[in-house]
């Protein structure tokens, strides 16, 4: 009995034993890095902050969940770039499953602040800065306070997400907010990596990634590089503003030129390749629905129209032109049918003045092109430019016909176009509206050598 006894004791200290093993392990574990590998994700975020470098962010964090990354390491370079893809970047890390850490190597000025706050923490190298991130147009003036209200907002707001200072975090947008100590003087305020850590801004200085790991905690791990690929790059680069704002001048200005020459050329295969590349890179990554495309489309098809089958410019060419520009803007932005609650104004405001910008360059080319296109030595090869002088025997004066002289239209008159009297062509005007050709013609006025005529009586 004593032996059953004893034999008892021992099975429940043995057990006891077993069940605090069960709970202190995982425990020893979590204190000993070495214990357990982790697949560390890094990510290079050294560019300026385009909706290229927020695709090129969203597919790594996808790719590390895919691979099951345990942490994310954003290694940033970079004097900011456009609010709404660093907005974008930022909710992206917010709702991060995992860990993620920015470690500055050596700049995080404006939207690269922002989106080193989304992050749970923050490294630098010693001479690397943060801050700066006032909302500034191209030209780097500060735009009006209503910008910087929302910048202020969500500097604050992605703060106190991740449990820093807010107060410091809008500093680095208004002047008027004054850190003691630090920023006195009535400057935006940009941190030194000493300067953010001693403020528990930032949660230690390091060299290295390797060394930036070793103070977060992690010595045994393997790194998982994303490399991006060279159609990401190309898809990235197409997508930044100002290439959607120059591929739709090259979209209006081959149509433009396209109708001021007969048949199909050049300018048409320009203008179908710009909207390809235009459309394309915005379909894939679901920012261009097809009804924004078709809706692009439709506005060009109206456009031409006006152009080439209406008389003057009315409701097709105004109605054209409004389809043509709500297409374009839309396809750049991530809203949901016709709901753009969830798209922020500087996003609209941005596609706004990319593709208005795109309309008015092309406006500016059309003009600034219009004669040295004709005058260039590329345009002289496809054109014959002999010159046929009186010593060879050629004459160039044409006798102007006379009022009430009656002829054909060559060619459509819109107003312009080619008319017939008796043996010879002469380019002429309509006085009103259009003529189609084959309309008999008579002459009403001829003044400065410029025919004006109009349809015949019964034409």
């Amino acid at each position: 009995m004593l032996f059953n006894t004893i034999w008892r004791f021992k099975l429940l200290v043995f057990l006891h034993i077993t069940s605090l093993g069960a709970l202190v392990l995982p425990c020893n574990a979590a204190e000993n890095p070495d214990s357990t590998q982790v697949t560390v994700l890094t990510v290079d975020l050294k560019e300026e902050i385009t909706p290229g470098a927020a695709r090129m962010v969203q597919k790594a964090l996808n790719f590390g969940q895919e691979m099951g990354a345990d942490l994310v390491l954003i290694h940033m370079n970079t004097y900011g770039g456009l609010l709404d893809a660093a907005d974008s970047i930022r909710t992206r890390l917010l709702n991060y499953p995992k860990p993620v850490i920015v470690f500055i190597d050596n700049n995080a000025a404006s939207a690269g602040a922002l989106i080193s706050l989304a992050c749970d923490s923050i490294y630098m190298r010693e001479g690397a800065n943060i801050g700066a991130a006032t909302v500034v147009n191209q030209e780097a003036e500060a735009l009006p306070d209503k910008y910087q209200s929302y910048m202020r907002s969500m500097m604050r707001s992605t703060a106190e997400a991740n449990g820093r200072d807010p107060r410091i975090a809008e500093a680095m947008v208004d002047a008027r907010i004054a850190i003691p100590g630090v920023n006195d003087s009535g400057k935006v305020l940009t941190l030194t990596a000493r300067e953010a850590t001693a403020l528990n801004f930032c949660e230690g200085t390091g060299e290295t990634i390797e060394e930036v790991l070793g103070l977060y905690g992690v010595r045994n791990y393997s790194l998982l590089r994303y490399e991006v690929s060279w159609v990401d790059r190309l898809i990235g680069w197409l997508i930044h503003p100002a290439v959607s704002g120059v591929l739709i001048v090259l979209i209006l200005g081959g149509l433009y030129y396209e109708v001021q020459q007969p048949g199909l050329g050049l300018p048409i295969v320009i203008a179908i390749a710009a909207a390809l590349l235009y459309f394309a890179p915005l379909y894939l990554e679901g920012l261009a629905a097809n009804w924004e495309i078709l809706l692009a489309l439709a506005g060009i098809l109206l456009i031409a129209a006006e152009i080439f089958v209406l008389p003057g410019f009315g409701v097709a060419g105004i109605s054209g032109i409004a389809l043509l520009l709500f297409g374009l803007v839309t396809s750049l932005l991530r809203n949901d049918g016709l709901d753009f609650s969830g798209v922020s104004t500087m996003a609209i405001a941005s596609a706004l003045a990319a593709a208005v910008g795109g309309m008015a360059g092309a406006l500016i080319l059309f003009i600034l092109t219009s004669r040295m296109f004709a005058s260039s030595p590329a345009f002289k090869k496809l054109v014959l430019d002999t010159e046929l002088n009186s010593a060879q025997g050629f004459s160039t004066a044409l006798p102007m016909p006379a009022v009430g002289s009656k002829g054909t239209a060559l060619t459509l008159l819109r107003p312009s176009g080619k008319v017939q009297i008796g043996e010879s062509a002469f380019t002429a005007s309509c006085d009103s509206g259009y003529i189609d050709a084959g309309t008999d013609i008579v002459v009403v006025s001829v003044s400065a050598g410029h025919v004006i005529v109009a349809a015949s009586e019964g034409s």
